[in-house]
């Protein structure tokens, strides 16, 4: 949504937006860019698929704009989750 909202706004040509997830689980050891070091960690790759007649900044501007998504964001952050009966 955030891709296809940034495209409306500056009237970029994006005819569809299509975007895959796959989780999986791996061992912290084998991400060598993560904090943790120790355990298992949630992996999650995205594949966006844009149709449309962009050029290779557009594309590039978009995938920035992916990045800054706020469901991203959440995710990419230290999340704490508290749960109660109500």
């Amino acid at each position: 949504m955030t891709i296809a909202l940034y495209a409306r706004r500056k009237q970029w040509p994006v005819e569809v937006v299509t975007v895959r997830l796959a989780h999986s689980r791996i061992h912290a050891t084998d991400c060598a860019e993560c904090e943790t070091k120790e355990g298992m960690l949630d992996r999650i790759e995205r594949e966006i698929s844009i149709t449309g007649p962009l050029d290779a900044a557009q594309r590039a501007r978009l995938l920035e704009m992916a990045e800054r998504c706020p469901v991203h964001r959440t995710l990419k952050s230290e999340i704490d989750i508290r749960s109660r009966l109500a």
